[in-house]
């Protein structure tokens, strides 16, 4: 059973498939002007002239829009649900020419090729497709359909998706359009309408080569955090971008509309409101940005870190940064990542950036942040950390009252060790050791840490055992969490992935790297795996695991490094060390997904690993 979210636009009333609404469109007998005549078919303006389901309409709860920030969702549940969207419209009589385009997107937890779920699209009474849980596929793909046959007519154009009574199907549009033109004749019947190929996606990742500059000033205590924010960056994509989005991710810790997180005074681009429950800030930018061009967005910026033990969050006088600063998100093939926050796991998902931070703060208080910290003094009582890092995904720090000790890896990485009060010099020093040790077990397995220097930061109050951020970590005094810590400056950090769509990339990895690290074989593990459901996947996405938080750490950690286990005795110690090394220098500050560790697995091999995916639920 999938649990959906399903928050609804502000100020949209949703109502059920009856009624209609009409959108007209005028035109003289043998005149076209071109024109596109369905209203709001990138769901962005609410839901009118739409008529659709409970829900259908929305911006978050697992799933992403093509364009914008909203879609129509329909089914999903993993019951037996049925769900309708449709717009009726007007064909002017003098345009011969009619094209009826969507978007599509499928994801689906059932298996094989019969069809459970469906989703039909129709214009008037005729069907122009039926699509089901076999068509499943990542991203959207645009369908497109001559409809010219009805010209001058006034007809609904619907979509209704019908789900059986176990495992989830979703079928998500975007950006529905119908374009009329041509005129002076009466155009020939089709029947049925044909379908045309439309173009492929664009995979590039963009905006790329994000470089973030900041300056913030603290209040007293360390909790409250204003200054300016800019970001520069470069489409890298030969489609142009006409806006970018903000992830703003520590409003998942606030009650949307009032934030933790306030961004003001946009410059370079149009703000637009808050989506993905405050998390998402849309920038519509002066011009489009062509392939290689550059541009820049700055805002005042304001961090109020809440109550709390967490990532976000402070612990009495000790205050923990983490996933503060707004950064970029990524448009690909699937278009705009923009999925929502996930307390179960991670959902972030960024290109490698330089981030150069300037941290006012008072001298009493510690900062240690990611990257080379240098600290020089203030006005009165106050001095400036200036934390500048390369190649990051993300920038965290911390501040307050901590003890500190330091120490250098036999490979030359400065480690330094910062702990809340209540815990022991023995116990930091301990962790320095794993620390040192760590970092360097690491960095022979998979190649040299580059970050100069690591900071790890202890309290034994986290209710969440531990968190990675690049050249920071925050963990319990816990020798295996702090290695799998500081094994995620690898596994998501150097080499990175899309957290929330696979989230086995880091943290199956990380946990492997954890157990070869402290000399663990995994020998028998796997022979203790036991599945819940055929839905359940190594290679699920957190939208599944909010669903099935129980099963979340047993199947991503534990399966996960079972399973990567498995592969080492299969095609051998030497051949899965090199796999590893080689995969990760190839994805060097870069992005890897699942289809390409399959192929470099089996590349590795002589085996054929076929049946390895299938028997460990390695799908993609």
């Amino acid at each position: 059973m999938r649990s959906r979210l399903l928050p609804l636009l502000a100020g949209t009333a949703l109502v059920a498939a009856a009624g209609t609404a009409t959108l007209t469109a005028s035109a003289h007998a043998a005149d076209c002007t071109p024109a596109q005549v369905v209203g709001n078919g990138g769901f962005e303006s609410g839901s009118s002239p739409w008529t659709a389901s409970s829900g259908v309409i929305t911006s978050g709860g697992g799933q992403s829009a093509h364009g914008g920030s909203s879609f129509a969702w329909l089914n999903g549940y993993g019951s037996s649900h049925t769900d309708t969207l449709s717009q009726t419209v007007t064909l002017p009589s003098g345009c011969t020419k009619g094209t009826l385009s969507f978007w599509l997107h499928i994801d689906t937890a059932e298996t094989g090729s019969t069809a459970y779920d469906k989703l039909t699209a129709k214009i008037g009474s005729t069907t122009l497709a039926t699509y089901s849980n076999a068509d499943a596929a990542t991203g959207y793909v645009q369908k497109s359909f001559d409809v010219s046959a009805f010209a001058g007519q006034t007809v609904a154009i619907s979509f209704s998706g019908a789900e059986d009574a176990s495992l989830q199907t979703s079928f998500v549009l975007d950006d529905v359009a119908l374009d009329v033109s041509g005129g002076g004749s009466t155009p020939p019947p089709t029947s049925p309408p044909p379908t045309t190929t439309p173009p492929p996606a664009d995979t590039t990742r963009t905006p790329a080569a994000p470089a973030y500059t900041v300056s913030l000033s603290s209040d007293s205590t360390g909790a409250v955090w204003t200054g300016h924010e800019s970001a520069t960056f470069t489409n890298a994509s030969a489609s142009p971008l006409n806006e970018v989005y903000l992830r703003l991710w520590d409003n998942a810790h606030g009650s949307c509309p009032t934030t933790p997180i306030t961004v003001t005074n946009v410059t370079g681009g149009t703000a637009s409101a808050l989506s993905v429950s405050c998390t998402a800030l849309k920038v519509t930018l002066p011009t489009p940005l062509a392939q290689g061009k550059s541009g820049t967005v700055g805002f005042d910026l304001g961090i109020t870190v809440p109550s709390g033990a967490d990532r976000f969050g402070h612990d009495g006088a000790f205050s923990f940064i983490g996933n503060a600063l707004p950064v970029l998100a990524i448009r690909d093939g699937s278009g705009w990542h923009l999925d929502p926050y996930t307390n179960n796991g991670e959902s972030f998902y960024s290109l490698a950036s330089d981030f150069d931070v300037t941290l006012d703060h008072p001298t009493g208080l510690l900062v240690p942040a990611t990257g080379t910290s240098v600290d020089s003094p203030g006005t009165s009582g106050r001095t400036v950390t200036r934390a500048t890092a390369a190649k990051v995904r993300d920038f965290a720090w911390a501040a307050g009252p901590f003890s500190k000790v330091s120490g250098t890896s036999p490979a030359g990485v400065k480690v330094n060790v910062y702990a809340v009060s209540g815990i022991s010099t023995a116990d930091a020093q301990s962790m320095l050791s794993t620390s040192t040790s760590a970092v360097d077990a690491h960095a022979a397995r998979f190649g040299a840490y580059p970050y100069g220097e690591l900071d790890a930061v202890l309290d034994n109050s986290f209710w969440f055992g531990g968190m990675e951020y690049p050249g920071f970590v925050l963990d319990l005094v816990s020798t295996t969490a702090l290695t799998h810590e500081i094994g995620h400056q690898w596994f998501y950090g150097i080499v990175g992935d899309d957290e929330y769509n696979s989230p086995w990339l880091d943290e199956a990895f990380t946990d492997y790297a954890t157990d070869l690290a402290q000399g663990k074989t995994g020998s028998g593990c796997w022979s203790s795996v036991s599945w819940a459901s055929s839905a359940e996947k190594i290679t699920n996405s957190m939208a599944y695991w909010d669903a099935h938080s129980s099963r979340y750490s047993t199947v991503i950690y534990t399966y996960g490094k079972c399973a990567l286990h498995d592969l080492r005795r299969l095609i051998g110690d030497t051949a899965m060390t090199k796999l590893l090394h080689d995969y990760a220098q190839a994805h060097w500050y870069g992005v890897s997904t699942t289809a390409e560790f399959k192929a470099a697995a089996q590349a590795a091999t002589t085996t054929d690993l076929t049946s390895f995916w299938t028997q460990h639920r390695i799908d993609g």
